[in-house]
């Protein structure tokens, strides 16, 4: 059985990643050229010629900016769900800050494609044991899914011992939402994050295909992601600690060439058609 796998984009900018976010003001955004646009739609033109749907996570600081960029994402038959509006990481933020900027970000993406938005993926899968009060928030706003748990263990995210396929969970508040983590690969008893981004840059595209293969192995979809910034080798270089200068950088110039080889290797699809398929969600 060929099984269909998740294909999602986080939309947003260059300058706007949290491994940046001690060198770049939030207030400061709008003097740093946009490329999201350009990056974007390099992607949706490599899905085309893949012939794949995807998801993109749109950041509701962008779409505020480029309307016609999300009009162009569902307009070529893609899911447009939601990134959030600031980017800025959930358990950072009171639980008022959340809702607002989460509420404000849904509705300007449906008022923009004019149909609901059904999931959402937090700024750097920011919720983690510390914000799982946001997941009650999100149930209540009226997002029918979610993909922001991380199962692993890492400085800026994750939930270890959280379940590794998708499901349905109950939120602090007893509210049903369905969870779509990302995806991870078993060495022994390790967690290898495997679900795409830096790792998938990071990695050996061998190592990611067969951590890939291995969740489809076992008969689950895998949820992959990168960013319209991953394909983009010639954006501007920021003056951050060596460290993140290496998570942002490391193999830009080969990620796209990876990216048209994976999309080739297996079955792509929406995050909520993958969800439909297992019965978690209702066709919409």
């Amino acid at each position: 059985m060929v099984i269909q796998n998740a294909l999602t984009v986080d939309v947003e900018d260059y300058f706007q990643v949290s491994a940046f976010a001690k060198n770049i003001d939030q207030s400061d955004w709008d003097k740093h050229p946009l490329r999201v646009e350009k990056n974007t739609q390099r992607l949706m033109d490599i899905f085309d010629e893949a012939q794949v749907k995807a998801t993109f996570f749109v950041l509701g600081w962008v779409a505020d900016r480029n309307r016609s960029l999300v009009k162009e994402i569902a307009r070529r038959g893609h899911e447009v769900a939601s990134h959030g509006y600031s980017h800025q990481l959930i358990y950072n933020q009171t639980a008022e800050v959340f809702r607002e900027e989460t509420i404000r970000s849904k509705s300007l993406l449906e008022d923009i494609v004019q149909q609901p938005v059904r999931g959402y993926r937090a700024a750097s899968y920011s919720i983690t044991g510390n914000s799982l009060w946001a997941l009650d928030i999100l149930a209540e706003a009226g997002f029918e899914y979610d993909s922001s748990i991380f199962p692993v263990r890492h400085d800026r995210y994750g939930i270890p011992d959280a379940e590794e396929v998708p499901h349905v969970l109950k939120t602090p508040a007893g509210h049903s939402l369905v969870e779509f983590p990302l995806s991870i690969a078993k060495l022994l008893n390790y967690k290898l994050p495997i679900a795409g981004g830096g790792y998938f840059r990071l990695y050996p595209y061998a190592l990611s295909k067969a951590g890939l293969n291995q969740v489809n192995r076992r008969q689950q979809p895998f949820i992959f992601y990168l960013h319209p910034w991953e394909i983009d080798p010639q954006q501007p270089r920021i003056n951050a600690s060596l460290f993140s200068r290496f998570r942002h950088y490391n193999n830009l110039a080969r990620c796209e060439t990876r990216l048209q080889q994976l999309l080739n290797d297996f079955e792509f699809t929406t995050a909520v058609e993958v969800l439909t398929s297992l019965d978690l969600l209702e066709a919409g």
